[in-house]
């Protein structure tokens, strides 16, 4: 069985610079990246700008002349995200996925990051991913990834409950703080009944049949950039990436349609649009994988079930996580806020979900 991703031979090697981005004074870690990515840009004349929609990292576009055309990218990565993302593999799954042409050029990595190519495009919102044109887009894009073999012919294993596992065992018991530790003893779930939840999840959904594939894993609306005149839609941030059930990495999209500044589960997708959603994903995926194209109505049912059961699994992994997060990240979000949320909705959802059984 195989959790870790194998990098083909002729992918592109990564270099690493020995540099360490301060986030607080940037320029002059920056331009040492840029030194050795773009000896011949002039120092004086290269432009940063900071892009504020992330909520693990910094990201730094660097450019010169008028317009954004040849921008680096550099990604400093957050405070202790190492305990929530295995570097590693982060740049492997970058790497299998740029020898795949799903994924940008990766120039380096540095002590604390990595820089990459900048794509052309725009970072979507809430409402445009269920518009006609872009939710095929995302759905054969989506299939693509889960198409690629990048496990060297072994049988591919999930590591989802390994890293809740993980997860669970850092969530913070207190807070110094007297009115977030309220926060945390009366609104979110207690490690006990976290626990119980956490083996439930795995008795239920290991028993759906859904296939592991290489997966995104954050398919947010802003890791999402639509090119129009391109007519094609491109996925970014792979710090999540690995393998994982199917239906987890559609599921997990289908919660982003509520967002993330304002969540409202009420913008999740009605059981109409996923059912075309899920019939123009498992078209491609049947294309990209040799098999025969056409699409029954039962298996498009059966992949309903298993997307809809595997949305409490997203809920609750992003609900471990963010608890992580209000412990250790130095960016300004209300993490706490954001984990009760996510259990809420996991709580509220759980007895429709798990009545949900497959078409015989």
């Amino acid at each position: 069985m195989a959790k870790y991703i194998h990098v083909p031979a002729e992918a592109p090697a990564v270099p690493k610079i020995a540099v360490t981005v301060d986030e607080n004074d940037y320029r002059p870690d920056a331009l040492k990246l840029l030194k050795a990515l773009r000896p011949n840009w002039k120092p004086s004349e290269v432009k940063m700008k900071f892009f504020t929609d992330g909520i693990t990292n910094k990201l730094l576009g660097c450019y010169v002349g008028p317009v954004m055309q040849d921008v680096v990218l550099v990604r400093i990565y957050g405070n202790k995200t190492e305990l929530l993302v295995d570097r590693e593999n982060e740049v492997k799954s970058f790497r299998v996925l740029q020898a795949n042409r799903c994924a940008p050029a990766l120039y380096c990595t540095f002590n604390n990051g990595l820089c990459y190519e900048f794509l052309q495009g725009t970072a979507l919102e809430p409402e445009h991913i269920r518009s006609k044109p872009v939710f095929r887009l995302i759905a054969r894009q989506l299939a693509k990834y889960h198409a690629i073999h990048a496990h060297n012919g072994w049988v591919p294993q999930s590591d989802l409950w390994l890293k809740m596992g993980k997860y669970y065992a850092l969530i913070p018991k207190y807070f110094n703080d007297p009115e977030r530790h309220t926060r945390l003893t009366t609104e979110v779930p207690s490690p006990r009944c976290l626990r119980e939840e956490l083996l439930w999840l795995q008795q239920d959904l290991c028993q759906l049949g859904s296939p592991v594939v290489l997966c995104h894993n954050d398919l947010l609306c802003k890791n999402i950039i639509y090119n129009k005149e391109a007519g094609n839609v491109k996925f970014i941030d792979y710090e999540y990436a690995g393998y994982n059930y199917q239906a987890y990495d559609i599921g997990n999209h289908f919660n982003e349609f509520a967002g993330i500044d304002e969540v409202d589960y009420s913008q999740y997708p009605k059981r109409d649009f996923q059912l075309l959603w899920l019939r123009s994903y498992l078209e491609a995926y049947k294309e990209l994988k040799g098999q025969a194209c056409d699409v029954t109505d039962r298996e498009v049912e059966t992949l309903y079930i298993q997307v809809n059961k595997f949305t409490l699994a997203s809920h609750f992994f992003w609900g471990l996580w963010a608890l992580i997060q209000a412990k250790v990240s130095t960016i300004d979000f209300d993490f706490l806020g954001y984990a009760v949320l996510r259990f809420n909705q996991y709580f509220k959802m759980k007895p429709e979900l798990a009545a949900l059984t497959l078409p015989e």
